[in-house]
Protein backbone atom coordinates (compact mmCIF):
# COMPACT_ATOMS: atom_id res chain seq x y z
CA UNK A 1 0.00 0.00 0.00
CA UNK A 2 1.25 3.06 -0.95
CA UNK A 3 1.30 6.35 1.04
CA UNK A 4 -1.41 8.14 -0.86
CA UNK A 5 -3.73 5.16 0.24
CA UNK A 6 -2.54 5.25 3.44
CA UNK A 7 -3.35 8.56 3.76
CA UNK A 8 -7.09 8.00 1.90
CA UNK A 9 -7.93 5.18 4.56
CA UNK A 10 -7.03 7.80 7.74
CA UNK A 11 -8.94 10.10 6.22
CA UNK A 12 -11.34 7.57 5.61
CA UNK A 13 -11.35 6.82 9.18
CA UNK A 14 -11.93 10.00 10.58
CA UNK A 15 -15.07 11.40 8.38
CA UNK A 16 -17.10 8.38 8.96
CA UNK A 17 -20.35 8.96 9.44
CA UNK A 18 -22.22 8.93 12.91
CA UNK A 19 -23.68 5.72 13.76
CA UNK A 20 -27.08 6.24 13.27
CA UNK A 21 -30.48 3.96 13.41
CA UNK A 22 -32.47 3.10 16.48
CA UNK A 23 -30.35 1.01 18.86
CA UNK A 24 -31.07 -2.79 20.28
CA UNK A 25 -33.10 -2.41 23.14
CA UNK A 26 -34.82 0.86 22.32
CA UNK A 27 -38.91 1.05 23.19
CA UNK A 28 -41.33 2.42 21.53
CA UNK A 29 -43.29 4.36 24.37
CA UNK A 30 -47.34 4.86 24.22
CA UNK A 31 -47.73 8.29 25.16
CA UNK A 32 -50.88 10.42 25.35
CA UNK A 33 -51.52 13.64 22.92
CA UNK A 34 -48.95 16.53 23.29
CA UNK A 35 -51.19 18.60 25.46
CA UNK A 36 -50.19 21.98 27.44
CA UNK A 37 -51.55 21.41 31.40
CA UNK A 38 -50.40 23.16 35.16
CA UNK A 39 -48.92 21.72 37.96
CA UNK A 40 -46.90 18.22 38.67
CA UNK A 41 -48.40 15.40 36.82
CA UNK A 42 -45.62 12.98 36.85
CA UNK A 43 -44.20 10.92 39.70
CA UNK A 44 -40.81 10.70 41.33
CA UNK A 45 -39.02 8.30 39.73
CA UNK A 46 -40.57 8.73 36.45
CA UNK A 47 -39.12 9.64 32.81
CA UNK A 48 -42.16 10.16 31.28
CA UNK A 49 -41.34 9.61 26.97
CA UNK A 50 -44.05 12.34 25.82
CA UNK A 51 -47.68 13.15 26.03
CA UNK A 52 -48.83 16.30 28.57
CA UNK A 53 -46.27 18.58 29.62
CA UNK A 54 -46.07 22.33 30.51
CA UNK A 55 -46.78 25.01 28.34
CA UNK A 56 -42.54 26.35 29.34
CA UNK A 57 -40.14 24.34 27.59
CA UNK A 58 -36.47 23.19 29.68
CA UNK A 59 -33.70 25.15 28.27
CA UNK A 60 -31.40 22.16 26.50
CA UNK A 61 -28.20 22.09 28.46
CA UNK A 62 -26.42 19.76 31.74
CA UNK A 63 -27.60 19.80 35.18
CA UNK A 64 -26.59 18.86 38.48
CA UNK A 65 -30.40 19.13 40.12
CA UNK A 66 -33.42 17.81 39.11
CA UNK A 67 -35.50 19.10 36.61
CA UNK A 68 -39.29 19.39 36.64
CA UNK A 69 -40.49 16.55 33.97
CA UNK A 70 -43.07 18.58 32.55
CA UNK A 71 -40.41 21.14 31.42
CA UNK A 72 -38.34 18.17 30.26
CA UNK A 73 -41.54 16.59 28.21
CA UNK A 74 -41.90 19.91 26.39
CA UNK A 75 -38.72 19.78 24.90
CA UNK A 76 -39.02 16.45 24.10
CA UNK A 77 -41.65 17.83 21.68
CA UNK A 78 -39.63 19.86 20.18
CA UNK A 79 -37.28 17.17 19.32
CA UNK A 80 -34.53 17.49 22.09
CA UNK A 81 -32.99 13.84 23.82
CA UNK A 82 -33.30 14.18 27.23
CA UNK A 83 -30.62 11.90 29.19
CA UNK A 84 -31.38 11.46 32.91
CA UNK A 85 -29.34 9.29 35.15
CA UNK A 86 -29.21 8.17 38.59
CA UNK A 87 -27.61 10.97 40.98
CA UNK A 88 -25.53 8.02 42.42
CA UNK A 89 -23.96 7.33 38.79
CA UNK A 90 -20.09 7.44 39.09
CA UNK A 91 -18.55 10.96 38.87
CA UNK A 92 -16.78 10.23 35.72
CA UNK A 93 -19.71 8.97 34.04
CA UNK A 94 -21.54 12.27 34.89
CA UNK A 95 -18.71 14.04 33.52
CA UNK A 96 -19.06 11.99 30.59
CA UNK A 97 -22.87 12.93 30.23
CA UNK A 98 -22.20 16.33 30.54
CA UNK A 99 -19.60 16.68 27.71
CA UNK A 100 -22.32 15.45 25.43
CA UNK A 101 -24.14 18.87 25.69
CA UNK A 102 -21.15 20.33 24.57
CA UNK A 103 -21.81 18.50 20.62
CA UNK A 104 -25.20 18.68 20.23
CA UNK A 105 -28.08 21.27 20.13
CA UNK A 106 -30.92 19.51 21.41
CA UNK A 107 -29.72 17.56 24.42
CA UNK A 108 -30.81 17.81 28.34
CA UNK A 109 -29.20 16.03 30.68
CA UNK A 110 -30.19 15.82 34.62
CA UNK A 111 -30.16 14.05 37.25
CA UNK A 112 -33.76 11.88 38.90
CA UNK A 113 -33.86 10.27 41.85
CA UNK A 114 -35.38 6.99 41.85
CA UNK A 115 -35.11 5.86 38.19
CA UNK A 116 -35.08 2.37 37.64
CA UNK A 117 -32.16 2.47 35.56
CA UNK A 118 -28.59 3.82 35.98
CA UNK A 119 -28.86 6.31 32.85
CA UNK A 120 -32.06 6.58 30.39
CA UNK A 121 -32.16 8.23 27.07
CA UNK A 122 -35.52 9.42 26.45
CA UNK A 123 -36.81 11.33 23.01
CA UNK A 124 -40.77 11.73 22.32
CA UNK A 125 -42.23 8.36 22.37
CA UNK A 126 -39.25 6.23 22.37
CA UNK A 127 -36.60 5.52 25.55
CA UNK A 128 -33.68 3.62 26.33
CA UNK A 129 -32.17 2.36 29.66
CA UNK A 130 -28.62 1.84 30.04
CA UNK A 131 -26.07 0.06 32.83
CA UNK A 132 -23.37 2.57 32.05
CA UNK A 133 -23.34 5.87 30.18
CA UNK A 134 -20.31 4.26 28.30
CA UNK A 135 -23.05 2.37 26.36
CA UNK A 136 -21.82 2.80 22.72
CA UNK A 137 -25.79 2.89 22.04
CA UNK A 138 -26.28 6.08 24.13
CA UNK A 139 -24.23 8.02 21.28
CA UNK A 140 -26.34 6.27 18.57
CA UNK A 141 -29.63 7.03 20.14
CA UNK A 142 -28.64 10.91 19.85
CA UNK A 143 -27.39 10.28 16.46
CA UNK A 144 -31.15 8.70 15.77
CA UNK A 145 -33.43 11.01 17.50
CA UNK A 146 -31.83 14.68 18.67
CA UNK A 147 -34.00 16.91 16.12
CA UNK A 148 -36.25 13.79 15.13
CA UNK A 149 -38.81 15.19 12.79
CA UNK A 150 -41.28 12.28 14.42
CA UNK A 151 -41.18 14.66 17.31
CA UNK A 152 -44.74 16.83 17.11
CA UNK A 153 -42.90 19.94 16.48
CA UNK A 154 -39.33 18.93 15.97
CA UNK A 155 -38.30 22.70 14.82
CA UNK A 156 -39.02 24.12 18.47
CA UNK A 157 -36.32 26.00 20.51
CA UNK A 158 -34.46 24.45 23.33
CA UNK A 159 -33.78 27.68 24.50
CA UNK A 160 -35.46 30.77 25.92
CA UNK A 161 -37.36 28.46 28.59
CA UNK A 162 -36.67 27.52 32.06
CA UNK A 163 -33.46 26.95 33.26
Amino acid sequence: MCIRDRLLVGVVALNSPPVRGVPDGTEVVAVDPPTHVEGDIHDEGEVPAGGAHSAAWQNCGFYETEIRSENAVHSLEHGAVWITYRPDLPPNQITQLASLVNRQDKILVSPVSGQGAAVIATAWANQLELDDANDGRLQQFINEFEGSLSAPEPGGLCSGGVG
